[in-house]
């Protein structure tokens, strides 16, 4: 069972739908039991990193993160999901993120020829190996739309990038937490592998 967390944030009815299209058995939550009994957990979300940790909070969830993630169960975050995992961002001064990975949410520097947000596809690169790529080959593109990206303070952690006028720590992983900044769900035959991947860990 994959536990959706349901927060009030966009996109999360998407990621359920490609999860059902594999197979998996899904429920969209917010009770702190059913998710601490899921095997798997996932934070989807599009949105305002400060409006998305009011909810959080609101609903409690940030407590059942940090339990889940302490407990050992795979954890995926999406998007503004990812972004969440973090310390803060500059989309939202003086807000506290979750903090599980330290690193900092910054926005995509204005540069001729970019647009922003980012929307589209853009190709990915593997500075070391992760487990949500196994099986895909270094090059695929996946579909980002986002403002804001990650710097991560620990390469190590880092298992794709991407350019987008700049180098973008495009998914994370450390432990039993995994974080992508683009949509897999919307990536096509590439994004299904990887939510696979992790339904398969």
């Amino acid at each position: 069972m994959i536990a959706i967390l349901d927060y009030d944030a966009g996109n999360i009815k998407s990621v359920e739908k490609a999860f059902n299209h594999l197979g998996e058995e899904t429920v969209l939550t917010r009770d702190y039991h059913e998710i601490l009994r899921a095997d798997k957990v996932v934070l989807p979300g599009v949105g305002s990193f400060g409006d998305a940790m009011a909810h959080l909070k609101h609903y409690e969830l940030d407590k059942a993160i940090c339990d889940v993630v302490a407990d050992g169960k795979p954890f995926l975050g999406i998007c503004l999901g990812l972004q969440l995992l973090f310390q803060e961002s500059e989309e939202s001064p003086g807000v506290e993120g979750l903090g599980l990975l330290p690193g900092r949410i910054i926005r995509i520097p204005e540069a001729p020829g970019l647009k922003i947000p980012h929307i589209g596809w853009n190709s990915l690169e593997f500075p070391s190996e992760g487990r949500l790529f196994a099986g895909v080959e270094e090059g695929a593109y996946v579909y980002f739309v986002h403002s804001y990206y990650l710097q991560a303070q620990q390469p190590a952690i880092v298992k794709a990038t991407t350019s987008y006028g700049v180098s973008i720590h495009a998914s994370v992983e450390k432990d039993n937490l995994f974080a992508c900044q683009f949509h897999p769900e919307k990536s096509s035959a590439v994004g299904m592998h990887i939510l696979q991947n992790f339904a398969d860990l």
